[in-house]
């Protein structure tokens, strides 16, 4: 190397690459005039994804495989249908992503995924209504409250609720089979803080899994299922929205939730009730399910407006 050449790399801190500074190398490329927040991301992107580089040593083919993948994946994805997302869900990071912007003080309701089955404007209805139009399933009635973190109720709360129906699927997946709307609802919590409704008890169901994302669970040994739950978002003016899930404590998916949305504080403990009148009482044949859950909201942080439900990863 010549005078001139050793001059200019003393002067130029990692000019050529090299496998040992690989990541520095690339980063050091970034201009001066880089966002902050950009450098900061990108700096840790290159260095943790050339970390994996190094530790698996991937074949040529094996990276073009990979590139191979993340194109059919793009490829998947349509206006209603996200691939990417769905791949950030099995792999654990839209949950990770959820909790970090979730952070809540202790007895405060744990956020998780809000899910790709979310559409705004459902029924408004009465406390006590039916949200099952079509019959589907083990009829259940849900009871809960809403308050705040010194236990106050908090009174005009509104519980926006979906779910899938006993079939495993929600009804924008079965236009024509399913009425609309069904198993959604809005209700609006009393003086007291209380709501109920009545339902089908949640069973669980596959994400889709015809798709590139779908074919590397199977090559990992990995099923679909998600663990059964209903969904529910709760707002209230003056508190942190909750984008959350009720878990059932009997699905065999409980532990092995596809997209890991299951948070041990979210298992609900649903009764089975054999008792006939009181199925009548609910025009339920008998018996039935019953499942009671409470509802604590944090206060919305000082100085900051108060964050919507879409700002939350869709699985």
């Amino acid at each position: 190397m010549n005078e001139q050449a050793v001059s200019h790399r003393k002067a130029t801190k990692y000019p050529y690459f090299e496998e040992e500074t690989s990541a520095e190398v690339v980063n050091a490329r970034m201009g001066k005039d880089a966002d902050p927040r950009l450098r900061q991301v990108m700096a840790a992107i290159v260095k943790h994804l050339h970390a994996a580089v190094k530790e698996i040593e991937p074949t040529h083919d094996e990276w073009l495989a990979a590139i191979k993948f993340l194109t059919d994946t793009g490829h998947m994805c349509t206006d209603w249908r996200q691939e990417f997302i769905l791949l950030s869900d099995t792999l654990g990071v839209s949950m990770l992503v959820d909790t970090i912007n979730n952070r809540r003080p202790n007895g405060a309701t744990e956020n998780t995924l809000l899910g790709p089955f979310y559409i705004p404007d459902a029924p408004i209805y009465e406390s006590g209504a039916n949200i099952s139009l079509d019959g589907k399933g083990e009829p259940i009635v849900v009871r809960g409250t809403v308050a705040d973190t010194d236990g106050k109720p908090v009174a005009g709360a509104k519980i926006d609720v979906w779910q899938a129906n006993d079939d495993g699927f929600y009804d924008v997946q079965q236009k024509g089979v399913q009425p609309d709307m069904n198993l959604r609802g809005l209700f609006t919590a009393d003086s007291e803080g209380k709501f109920w409704f009545r339902s089908a008890k949640p069973r669980y169901y596959p994400i889709p899994s015809d798709g590139p994302v779908g074919k590397l669970l199977d090559k990992m040994g990995r099923h679909p299922n998600r663990a059964a739950h209903l969904h529910m978002i709760v707002t209230a003016p003056g508190f942190e929205p909750v984008v959350t899930h009720i878990f059932t404590p009997d699905c065999p998916y409980l532990e092995e939730d596809a997209v890991f949305g299951v948070k041990e504080s979210l298992i609900a403990d649903f009764k089975h009730v054999d008792d006939p009148a009181r199925a009548r009482e609910f025009g339920f044949a008998n018996p039935f399910w019953s499942v009671h859950w409470d509802f604590v909201l944090a206060p919305a942080k000082a100085g900051a407006a108060e964050r919507t439900m879409f700002h939350v990863s869709r699985s």
